[in-house]
């Protein structure tokens, strides 16, 4: 059992290699295709969406007050309050809801 997972990490190494290289060697010209520049544009903020969201509700004792604070902070930063404020304001109303509740 122990050798397999050496196996697993060796495996998990070269897939992780290959996916970080082989665009750099395959694709040496501008992408001109204006999918995939779209596509590629927005990775980053899909992926850091994808890793915050569940964070959010799971990093409370409720789901509920860690929901309730998101949409909070996106009405808060809709309205064009600044990152200090919308956090703030996120952490008070995790705090109310799982204080009263």
């Amino acid at each position: 059992m122990t050798h397999n997972k050496y196996i697993y990490i060796l495996i998990m190494a070269l897939v992780t290699y290959c996916i970080r290289v082989l665009p750099l060697t395959l694709i040496r010209k501008q992408i001109k295709n204006q999918f995939l520049q779209s596509f590629l544009y927005y990775v980053p903020y899909v992926t850091l969406a994808v890793m915050t969201f569940p964070a959010i509700a799971n990093a409370t004792q409720t789901p509920i007050s860690g929901i309730a604070a998101l949409l909070c902070g996106i009405v808060i930063a809709w309205c064009g309050a600044s990152l200090f404020q919308v956090a703030a304001s996120c952490c008070c109303i995790v705090f109310l809801l799982e204080f009263f509740f």
